[in-house]
């Protein structure tokens, strides 16, 4: 069924405009700043999507030459400081774990910052025909803001799923940050000498992501977590016991943390590698047509509005470009212009590999899901190797590969992020040229703010078990992870049989969707869900099985079918993602103003039966017809 958008591409509106500017930038600065602090806080950042585009959609209002084009571009901008934070604090505060740094140079994190977010968002303009236009990829979270944005400006009806999944998945996302149940309920227990887990995150917006994604993907991330946790884990305990007398929860998390996310690292560069070779085709016609429409373009015959990229050949002259401040920026960083030279040229390789991966990832588990850090640790290892070859060593050889990795992880969670609104931007009917320029305008505004921001968190806070951590230091645990891989490869302590594990569960997986393929089968098994299901916690596995199961029951109560974008449950799901997202990033807010609430009364239990009458509600209103 090919996808009609909101806005015909004969049909032209205002995209760039004044207070899409102002409004894009200010909250591309705002969103980045809290995020900064959620990611160093939880080890995670909250898509900024969707709270973006509700809060522009409210204030928009008091305007009567308001659109929604206009509303998605101020949601294009602000997003791209949501992911801008994450690459940055994913990586550089690694630097004060390792004490190469107590305060960051603002040159440093605002080029760095800059040159990783342009590249991201200069990369998808290469992707966005093959993941968006060829593959179709679901785009979960990019579909849910597009259905926000087009209930808002048709309103009534349409507008009725969204704004009460609004209210419950931001009722509920504040009683648990409250207190009032735990993020994620777990139990473990020895069996033997065998550690046996079971947990789930209470979550909403996960449920709401598998529902969008549906069964076939929502049951190979969980059984991705399968494998680490029911397998991998039970295995590697009975085998190397409980020396530190830990718990059973404890030893399960530090043997899943430690040892088997490494597996999910191993299964994803297999699996990202594969998706390229896969993806070649739509990937090489996409480059193909774009180069095709400038030319058609710059001889003045007309295209359509909606099918307009950033000119793709100078596009390509500008990544090529990019060498140049890259190699300037690591001289500057390893005093060797060999070095230096050859790390610029591998960063634009590794760093569109990376992208991709992130662009793809995008489409299947949404932005906030995107294992951002796995694909950063692929680069790290990489980046280690290659700076240890050619002599680096010690302290400097450590910091040399997390200022490199540091490029291109904001590489890739800018792609993502772009890839992300590209999709939304699709459904709707925007101008994927104008995005893409709006898009570098938040990454450069947001550049410009990230080093004051980690400064002040390192200064007000600290990092736990740093030297300088205060009484509330801050875990930064994806930074730490970053530390410790790093220290790994130049110490020679790195686990590399968890990452051959995984490489060989992915070529299992390669082989058997393969032959799915031939037989015609409706279910196959891609490796990246699995390969995301190994990297990240089971907790989060299981409430995305759950919304892909009750997505499978919508289906078989309204008598199978195809149901469209805009079909009742979509809208719900895209309602309850939107709540639990805007207020993810209200509660940060409080957290850093130090006027969080808490209630002192907890029961997981409540928790529990509320998810179940959220789950009740979004089965109902999915059995209903557009």
């Amino acid at each position: 069924m090919e996808l009609k958008p909101y806005i015909p591409p004969e049909k032209s509106l205002p995209e760039y405009t004044l207070k899409a500017f102002v409004l894009g930038v200010v909250l591309a600065i705002i969103m980045g700043a809290a995020n900064a602090y959620l990611g160093m806080y939880a080890g995670m950042t909250v898509s900024a999507s969707i709270p973006a585009a509700v809060i522009s959609m409210a204030i928009l209002f008091a305007f009567k030459d308001r659109n929604i084009l206009e509303n998605n571009m101020i949601q294009t901008a602000a997003s791209a400081g949501e992911s801008l934070a994450a690459g940055i604090i994913f990586t550089l505060p690694a630097l004060v774990v390792l004490g190469y740094y107590t305060e960051f140079p603002y040159y440093l994190v605002t080029l760095i910052a800059a040159l990783g977010g342009s590249l991201g968002a200069l990369f998808t303009v290469v992707l966005r025909r093959a993941f968006i236009v060829e593959e179709k990829l679901p785009y979960p979270e990019g579909t849910a803001c597009a259905e926000v944005l087009i209930a808002g400006d048709r309103g009534g009806s349409h507008a009725k799923p969204i704004f009460y999944g609004g209210i419950f998945g931001g009722l509920y996302k504040l009683f648990g940050s409250a207190g009032l149940w735990s993020g994620t309920v777990e139990t473990a227990k020895m069996v033997g000498s065998r550690v046996l887990y079971i947990g789930s995150d209470l979550s909403a917006a996960l449920i709401s992501v598998g529902y969008i994604v549906g069964l076939n993907i929502a049951f190979l991330v969980f059984l991705g977590g399968a494998i680490a946790w029911f397998i991998a884990i039970p295995i590697y305990a009975s085998h190397m016991g409980n020396p530190d007398n830990l718990s059973a929860l404890d030893l399960a998390w530090t043997i899943w943390s430690t040892k088997i996310r490494y597996m999910g690292v191993g299964a994803m560069v297999v699996g990202g590698l594969w998706s390229l070779i896969k993806l070649r085709r739509p990937i090489i016609k996409g480059v193909k047509t774009g180069l095709e429409v400038a030319r058609r373009k710059q001889s003045g015959e007309s295209i359509l509005r909606t099918d307009e990229d950033l000119p793709l050949n100078q596009v390509i002259m500008l990544i090529a470009a990019f060498v140049i401040p890259l190699f300037l920026l690591y001289y500057h960083i390893i005093n060797s212009i060999g070095i230096a030279a050859v790390m610029a040229v591998i960063l634009l390789i590794v760093g569109f590999l990376g992208s991709s991966i992130a662009g793809y990832l995008a489409g299947v588990v949404g932005s906030s899901n995107n294992p951002v850090s796995g694909i950063t640790i692929m680069s790290l290892l990489f980046t280690a190797f290659v700076l240890k070859a050619l002599g680096l060593s010690g302290i400097e050889g450590m910091a040399a590969t997390i200022l490199v990795a540091a490029v291109i992880c904001t590489a890739a969670a800018i792609a993502g992020d772009t890839m992300q609104d590209l999709a939304t931007g699709y459904i709707v009917g925007a101008t994927p040229k104008r995005q893409q320029v709006f898009e570098i305008i938040g990454t450069f505004f947001a550049a410009l703010v990230m080093a004051p921001v980690l400064n002040l968190l390192i200064q007000a806070y600290g990092i736990a078990g740093t030297p300088t951590a205060k009484e509330n230091a801050l875990p930064a645990p994806q930074a730490f992870l970053m530390a410790k891989v790093t220290e790994g490869v130049f110490t020679g302590t790195l686990e590399w049989t968890m990452v051959y594990i995984g490489a060989g569960i992915a070529i299992v997986l390669i082989i058997l969707d393969e032959m799915l393929a031939k037989r015609g089968s409706k279910f196959r098994t891609p490796v990246m869900p699995v390969a995301v299901g190994i990297y990240l916690p089971l907790s989060l596995g299981v409430p995305i099985l759950i919304g892909g199961i009750t997505r499978h029951l919508v289906s078989k109560a309204r008598g199978g079918g195809e149901e469209s974008p805009t079909d009742p449950g979509v809208l719900g799901a895209a309602g309850l993602i939107a709540g639990e997202a805007i207020m993810g990033i209200i509660f940060a807010a409080l957290i850093v103003a130090d006027v969080a609430p808490s209630i002192g009364f907890s029961s997981n239990l409540l928790g529990i039966l509320f998810l179940l009458g959220i789950l009740a509600w979004l089965y109902m209103t999915g059995k209903k017809r557009d």
